[in-house]
């Protein structure tokens, strides 16, 4: 965090300067320009997610970059348990869903960049074909971190969490976190290297190895914290 931290303000300082003198970033490190779907993650990219958050017009804007179906929703009363602020209803993509879910801006954005950059690729390389359905487990849901009667909300408090447990394949291969994960086969090769794809999208991503409760699905979130196992 600190090392991308430093790199960002180096960055910001250094396109300033620029700025100045007429030459101008290329957009994919422009870090004020909308962030593009279509072009692969990089190091600003967490930043550009952080952006959407509080901006509906920018979320719109980096969503109209990409394939995403969803239906705007309209925020909830400030006062309930779990208020929800600048969510969508994604509806699908390139893939079908099991069920739509309700995500923060955020989420719904970094899903498009996982589905385009890390999940399709990784289906074409160990499969040669594309994934057409993912199975999840749910988005929102308001409590607070696993485990815990009191405290700390989990992401899923605010909508800016999913928990995807498996994919279909074009000639209906299941492949199942579940199931699948454990082994050194062609399935849990692939489910690794999702999971290392959703990495470049997600701030946070949880699986079968970091405990007992992820055994069955891949937990992905826009949260404060940077972790990948």
């Amino acid at each position: 965090m600190r090392g991308v931290g430093i790199f960002l303000v180096i960055a910001m300082a250094a396109g300033l300067v620029a700025w100045q003198q007429g030459w101008r970033l290329p957009a994919a490190w422009n870090p004020w320009a909308v962030l593009d779907v279509k072009a692969p993650p990089n190091l600003l990219t967490p930043y550009k997610l952080s952006r959407l958050q509080d901006d509906p017009r920018l979320c719109e804007q980096a969503l109209a970059t990409s394939t995403l179906r969803y239906s705007k929703q309209a925020d909830s009363a400030p006062d309930v348990a779990c208020p929800l602020h600048n969510v969508v209803r994604v509806q699908g993509s390139g893939v079908r869903l099991s069920s739509s879910f309700l995500a923060s801006c955020p989420v719904a954005v970094a899903f498009a960049l996982f589905e385009r950059h890390g999940l399709q690729p990784a289906a074409q390389r160990a499969f040669g074909q594309a994934v057409v359905q993912v199975d999840h487990l749910g988005s929102f849901a308001c409590r607070n971190v696993y485990g815990r009667k009191e405290g700390r909300r989990s992401q899923h408090a605010s909508a800016n969490a999913l928990d995807i447990a498996g994919f279909r394949l074009a000639d209906g291969q299941r492949i199942e976190v579940l199931r699948d994960w454990p082994g050194e086969g062609v399935k849990a090769k692939f489910l690794r290297e999702v999971q290392a794809g959703g990495c470049d999208s997600f701030n946070t991503v949880l699986g079968p190895d970091y405990n007992a409760a992820h055994r069955n699905h891949f937990h992905l979130d826009m949260g404060f914290w940077q972790i990948c196992r």
